[in-house]
C-alpha cells in the first residue's frame, strides 16, 4: 500500500485553507488494513474532482461511503482535487496524492473511484491521477494499478474521458458497487492480488454486471463526416447495449446515520435528507430529469428518522430537503411538521431548495422560516409564455406573480430568478420578455400599500447558457453561438437597469467547452489529455479557463467545437451515447422533440402516462399512481 503520506507544517502553512487537507472529521471511519482473520480490506478510494468544500457537499460521496465502509472486508476513504497551491506544494516535495483517512498514497487502492457531477471536472480527474502516479491511460496500466472507476450523471456520456476509466458505473450505483466488489474479492487471495492476476480477465468479468460498462471493450467507427458509424463490443458475450441501474426501494437503500462533518465550512453546510429520486415534470431542457426516471420516494416516516439519526451524530443546526423538486413530495405537509415538530425546540431550521411557482405555498415557506429566514428561489427558465411551452416548462406568467404577490404578502421583499439564455427557438423577443416580467413583478411590489411593503425590493436575476444535453428531447439540438448568446446578454443588460435589479450571468465560452464534452465522442480523449498537459485543470473555475488552449488542442486532433457544440445532429443519427440505455426510449425523446417544434406540452407523469419506457424498471411513480 505504501508509507503513509507526511505532510510537512511549512507545506500546509503554505497553502489556503489547509483543512482541506488533514482529515480527522467527525464520523471519518478509519479501520485496520486486515480483518480479525488475517484477510486484507478491498481498499477503496472515493475520488470527488474539485475541490474538498465543493465534494463534501455531494450526497453521493456520504452515501457511498457509508455504504462502503458497512462492509467488513473493505475501507473507503476519500480524496479531493488538491487547489492550485497545494498541487505545486506536492509536486515539488514529492509527495503523491493520498486519501485522507489513512494518508495511503492512491496509487496504492484496489479502487480509485471517481463521481462525475459535471464535464468540466475531466482535467481534475487527470489532475488527481497523476499526482497519485497513477497512469492517465486505462491501456498503460499494470497488474498493480488500480481499477479507476467512473460514475455519477456524466457518465451517461463518458465518451470523451473513454480512454481514461477501467470501469463506469451507469445509473444508480448502491448495488452494482457491491456487485463488482463481491467479483474482485473472488479474483484475490485473502484479499491480495495474485502475482499472475489477470486484468483484463477481470473486465470482461465485471462487464456482465448490469449497468458496469468496460470502455475497452467496444469500439467506435466513424463516418467520413465524423459522424459516429458504429459502437460495437470487441468480442462476443459482451453486451452491445449497457443498460443504467436504479435503486427501487428506496425506504431500504443505505443512507449514512452518521455524516461525515467537515472541520472547515463547505458550500452547503448542513444535514440533507434526500426525499426522492427522479422528477414527474418532463421538462425538455433538463438530463437529471430523464435519467433519474422513474420516480421513487422515501416515505415521511422514513425521513423523519433519517432526519433524528442525522442531526444528532453530527450537530448541525440546519437540514435541507434535496430532490429535483421538492413540492413534488407527496407526503411534504406531514414531513415539514414533523421536521418542524422535532427541530425547532433544538434551534435547527429547515432549508427549502428552489420551489416550482405552480404549486409555491406560504404556509410552507413560513414553516420553514420559523427559525430562520432564507430567500426565495425560483426557475421560470425562459420570460415568454411560448418558449416555456418549447421547453415543457408547465408554468406561467401569472404563477410567477401569484407566488411574488405571496411572498410580498408573506414579508419577502425579493426572490432570486432563475433563466436560460440559448434555448431552442429563442428569440431576442423571447429575450426580452425576462426584463417585461421583472418590470411587472416591480410594478406589483409598487401597487402594494407602503405600510403593507417588505423593505426595499431586492430581485436577483440570472441567466445560464443552455447546453443541450445527452438522453433528452433537446440531445440533437445545437448550442446557440457564443456570439448570439453574448448579444443577447447583452440586450437583457441593457433592459435591467433598475437598482432594486441585479443582473448576473454565465460565460458563453465555458458553456461551449461544456457542450462539447457532453455531446462528444471518445476522440476527445486525447484532447483532454493534451489540454492537461498544457496547463488546463480547473476548468469550471473563470480564473483557470483557457479556451484559448481547448481550441487549439481540438485543431491540433483535427476536430471542431461547432461540430460537437454548434451542430444541429439528425435525429436518426447514431449518438456517441447510443449504446448507453437510460431507461427513456428514444422514441419518447423524438416524440417530446417534435412536440417541441410546435409549442405542445405534454402533462407531467403524476396526470398521464407518456410511455417513456421507465416502468420497464418495474417500480416508482410508474406503478404508484
Amino acid at each position: 500500500m505504501g508509507e503513509p503520506v507526511k505532510l510537512p507544517r511549512h507545506l500546509l502553512r503554505s497553502v489556503a485553507k489547509p483543512a482541506r487537507y488533514v482529515g480527522g472529521e467527525w464520523n471519518s471511519v478509519t479501520k485496520q488494513e486486515t480483518t480479525p482473520e488475517g484477510c486484507r480490506l478491498t481498499r477503496f478510494a472515493f475520488c470527488f474532482p474539485d475541490l474538498y468544500e465543493i465534494g463534501m457537499s455531494n450526497v453521493a460521496l456520504h452515501i457511498l461511503y457509508h455504504l462502503l465502509n458497512q462492509r467488513t472486508d473493505t475501507w473507503c476513504e476519500r480524496a479531493f482535487t488538491p487547489w492550485t497551491d497545494m498541487a505545486s506544494g506536492m509536486r515539488r516535495l514529492g509527495l503523491p496524492l493520498y486519501a485522507l483517512e489513512s494518508r495511503t498514497p492512491l496509487a496504492g487502492f484496489d479502487f480509485v473511484g471517481f463521481t462525475l457531477q459535471y464535464e468540466l471536472s475531466f482535467t481534475n480527474v487527470l489532475s488527481m491521477l497523476d499526482l497519485s502516479g497513477i497512469p492517465l491511460l486505462s491501456t498503460d496500466r499494470g497488474v498493480s494499478d488500480p481499477l479507476v472507476i467512473a460514475g455519477g450523471p456524466v457518465v451517461f456520456n463518458c465518451e470523451p474521458v473513454a480512454d481514461f476509466f477501467d470501469l463506469v458505473l451507469i445509473g444508480e450505483a448502491e448495488d452494482m458497487i457491491h456487485e463488482l466488489l463481491d467479483l474482485y474479492r473472488e479474483t484475490c487471495e485473502q484479499g491480495v492480488r495474485p502475482a499472475d492476476w489477470d486484468r483484463q480477465a477481470f473486465l470482461k468479468k465485471a462487464a456482465h454486471i448490469e449497468g458496469v460498462y468496460v470502455p475497452s471493450l467496444y469500439q467506435v467507427s466513424y463516418d467520413l463526416d465524423g459522424v459516429v458509424a458504429a459502437v460495437e463490443p470487441i468480442e462476443q458475450g459482451v453486451p452491445p447495449v449497457v443498460r443504467k441501474r436504479i435503486v427501487l426501494d428506496l425506504d431500504a437503500a443505505a443512507w449514512p446515520d452518521k455524516p461525515l462533518v467537515p472541520s472547515t465550512e463547505i458550500i452547503h453546510d448542513r444535514v440533507a435528507l434526500e426525499l426522492f429520486r427522479g422528477c414527474p415534470r418532463g421538462c425538455r431542457f433538463c438530463q437529471a430529469g430523464m435519467i433519474y426516471r422513474p420516480v421513487r420516494q422515501k416515505s415521511a416516516q422514513t425521513l423523519l428518522n433519517q432526519a433524528k439519526q442525522s442531526e444528532a451524530a453530527s450537530g448541525y443546526d440546519e437540514l435541507g430537503l434535496l430532490s429535483l423538486s421538492t413540492s413534488d413530495y407527496g407526503s411534504l405537509g406531514d414531513l415539514t411538521d414533523g421536521l418542524l415538530e422535532m427541530m425547532t425546540p433544538r434551534h435547527t431550521s429547515l432549508s427549502l431548495p428552489s420551489l416550482r411557482l405552480d404549486s409555491f405555498s406560504l404556509e410552507l415557506m413560513e414553516k420553514a422560516s420559523k427559525t430562520r429566514k432564507s430567500g426565495l428561489t425560483f426557475a421560470p427558465e425562459a420570460g415568454s409564455q411560448r418558449l416555456r411551452d418549447v421547453i415543457n416548462k408547465n408554468i406561467s406568467e401569472e404563477d410567477l406573480l401569484s407566488a411574488m404577490r405571496l411572498a410580498f404578502h408573506g414579508g419577502w421583499n425579493g426572490a432570486k430568478l432563475y433563466f436560460m439564455l440559448g434555448l431552442p427557438s429563442e428569440t431576442d423577443e423571447d429575450v426580452l420578455a425576462i426584463a417585461d416580467l421583472v418590470d411587472k413583478i416591480e410594478s406589483l411590489y409598487r401597487s402594494l400599500p407602503r405600510e403593507a411593503r417588505p423593505r426595499k425590493l431586492e430581485l436577483v436575476v440570472s441567466t445560464a447558457v443552455f447546453v443541450p444535453k445527452p438522453h433528452t428531447p433537446f440531445q440533437w439540438v445545437g448550442q446557440a453561438d457564443p456570439d448570439e448568446v453574448k448579444h443577447r446578454q447583452q440586450l437583457l443588460r441593457d433592459r435591467l437597469r433598475s437598482r432594486s435589479v441585479k443582473y448576473q450571468w454565465h460565460d458563453s465560452q465555458t458553456a461551449l467547452l461544456e457542450a462539447v464534452f457532453a455531446r462528444g465522442d471518445r476522440r476527445l480523449s486525447r484532447v483532454i489529455l493534451e489540454a492537461y498537459r498544457r496547463g488546463c485543470v480547473f476548468d469550471a473555475w473563470d480564473e483557470h479557463f483557457k479556451l484559448d488552449i481547448w481550441l487549439d488542442c481540438l485543431h491540433s486532433a483535427g476536430l471542431d467545437a461547432v461540430f460537437y457544440a454548434n451542430r444541429q445532429r439528425r435525429t436518426d443519427e447514431i449518438l456517441p451515447w447510443s449504446h448507453i440505455d437510460s431507461g427513456i426510449t428514444h422514441d419518447f425523446l423524438l416524440n417530446e422533440y417534435k412536440k417541441s417544434q410546435s409549442g405542445q406540452t405534454a402533462p407531467e407523469c403524476r396526470l398521464a402516462c407518456q410511455n417513456c419506457g421507465a416502468a420497464a424498471f418495474g417500480g416508482g411513480l410508474c406503478f404508484d399512481c
